[in-house]
């Protein structure tokens, strides 16, 4: 087997390094040019210090060397002619004089042109990431001591950012979203998670706006926004919301940031860093074309460096994988991994010509609404977060596996496996894998009686709240059954705030200490008593 023709792409620099962040440029000589061509050009380099650089130090010390002038017919002004013996005898010296002072000098020239030119990069990059990023924050788990009281309900424990990529200029569907991802990070116990969405999920829109394939929800409510009149950009905004509602409609956690980037974005982005690396487990070979020419993509197993354009290729590919598209998600969610281990290997963040590359790249191919002060903290996050803390999780993956394949209006489609439109388990997977960080800390124990007359009330309300990962060490019938409204008796005294708060938003009560009579809780940290009016 032939090896595919090496794109341009694998080759992120041709003539350029990266050393502790400074480019070391090779110098070339311009064609053409006679005065180049009799004198080459000086090595641009910052620790080339064998050209004088035009300094040329005097020595003003009384052991100096003055020329007398008398080679022009000018009397000499010294009493004694000078001993050119003692001249050689001080030469050595005066020589390192000279050297240390011309070193001392030429390193405070560069190192104040470094500090100048890193101040300029450090500047270009805030203002073009200022562009980018004009989100406000939604997070309330990025702040430190949090308010029980501005939690909104389950899920405000994590930080989930939905990341979408599309084809962008160039592409016959420049709006398809054939990347769905939600990466997951619970800022608590520092570890996080990536989740895929396939391509072809047959969803129905929110607001009763007609059903789909999941990467078409963007394509279609943006150009449908637009033919009412709306701008580009506020179809833009109304399209990534259709989609954010749908996928929170699917998976049952709350999308509190996006990041929508198109596929020259993504490939910029890979390059910036140098590449990535992966230790490939299955081997992809696959006859592609990528813009409009022939791509042949052959991935051996083993250890792999991939440019962006690899990469981009690596995270399409799917016509030849066993499984397709999930096939095809497991290696963008490795593409992604791989990614934010080379971003914190080389401290991007804290490298102003890394920092000024990457914003510059990213530029008009990425869409968010992260805040530079969001992207700054969930950046800080992500570095306390280790390799092995960041789960990778796919809908279809044994023994998890809760869609399948199937056909609807003629078209290939994926499928809930309990049924069309069907989520619960999906959701219930969903929240325990990404457990509500409070939830996890705080590890509530429920008691859950039912207070009415309705049979198996409990046990339904049981089903329901460990899916949001709350532990029920028991359920049963209240002394009474005549329960208009729900109580919840909290037995730990406000210990375990963010449940409490949690549980009156839930039950849409406030808790109160004293347990009525008849009531054995155990040992349960708080008791729910169901009413009538859920």
């Amino acid at each position: 087997m032939k090896n595919p023709k090496r794109h341009s792409g694998d080759q992120v620099s041709r003539q350029s390094s990266l050393i502790d962040g400074f480019v070391r440029r090779t110098p070339q000589t311009p064609g053409g040019n006679s005065f180049s061509k009799s004198r080459p050009q000086p090595s641009l380099s910052v620790d080339d210090f064998k050209r004088p650089e035009g300094l040329m130090p005097r020595d003003r010390s009384s052991n100096s060397t003055i020329p007398d002038g008398t080679a022009t017919g000018r009397k000499s002004i010294y009493k004694q002619e000078l001993n050119m013996d003692d001249d050689k005898r001080r030469k050595p010296k005066e020589s390192k004089h000279r050297v240390r002072r011309f070193l001392s000098k030429s390193t405070s020239m560069i190192m104040m042109s470094l500090i100048l030119a890193s101040g300029f990069l450090v500047g270009t990059a805030y203002l073009r990431a200022t562009q980018i990023f004009q989100g406000g924050s939604t997070a309330l788990a990025l702040n430190d001591e949090l308010d029980p009281n501005k939690l909104k309900g389950e899920g405000d424990g994590r930080v989930n950012i939905l990341m979408l990529g599309r084809g962008g200029d160039g592409h016959t569907a420049p709006d398809l979203t054939d990347t769905i991802m939600i990466a997951s990070v619970d800022p608590i116990q520092k570890d996080a998670g990536l989740l895929s969405i396939p391509r072809d999920f047959y969803v129905q829109l929110p607001n009763g706006g007609g059903s789909m394939k999941i990467n078409s929800v963007y394509a279609n409510s943006k150009n449908y926004a637009i033919s009412q009149g709306k701008s580009e950009k506020a179809a833009q905004a109304i399209g990534i919301k259709a989609v954010e509602q749908t996928v929170e409609s699917i998976i049952g956690i709350p999308i509190h940031y996006h990041v929508m980037v198109d596929f020259s974005g993504f490939e910029k982005a890979v390059n910036t860093v140098g590449g990535v690396d992966i230790n490939v487990k299955k081997p992809v070979y696959e006859q592609m074309v990528i813009r409009n020419k022939p791509y042949t993509l052959d991935v051996p197993v083993g250890k792999q460096h991939f440019n962006g354009f690899r990469a981009l290729a690596y995270s399409r590919s799917r016509y030849t994988s066993p499984r397709g598209d999930f096939d095809r998600s497991e290696r963008q969610r490795q593409i992604l991994v791989a990614l934010r281990e080379k971003v914190f290997t080389l401290g991007t963040f804290g490298n102003p010509i890394k920092m000024a590359q990457l914003m510059d790249n990213f530029g008009k191919h990425v869409q968010t609404n992260l805040s530079l002060n969001d992207l700054t903290q969930i950046y800080n996050l992500a570095g306390d977060i280790t390799g092995d803390k960041v789960k990778s999780v796919g809908l279809a993956d044994p023994p998890n596996s809760y869609v399948t394949t199937g056909f609807v209006d003629n078209q290939s489609v994926v499928l809930p496996r309990a049924g069309l439109n069907v989520y619960t388990e999906i959701q219930s997977y969903i929240r325990n894998t990404f457990k509500d960080g409070f939830i996890r800390k705080e590890n509530p124990k429920l008691l859950v009686l039912n207070g009415t007359p309705n049979a198996g009330l409990a046990t339904l309300q049981k089903a329901v709240l460990k899916s949001y990962g709350y532990k029920v060490s028991g359920i049963g019938d209240a002394p009474s059954k005549n329960y208009r409204n729900s109580v919840l008796i909290d037995l730990r005294n406000g210990e375990k705030k963010y449940t409490k708060r949690y549980l009156e938003l839930r039950y849409k009560t406030n808790a109160i200490a004293d347990l009525p009579r008849g009531i054995d809780p155990g040992n349960a940290d708080f008791v729910i008593i169901l009413g009538s009016v859920l």
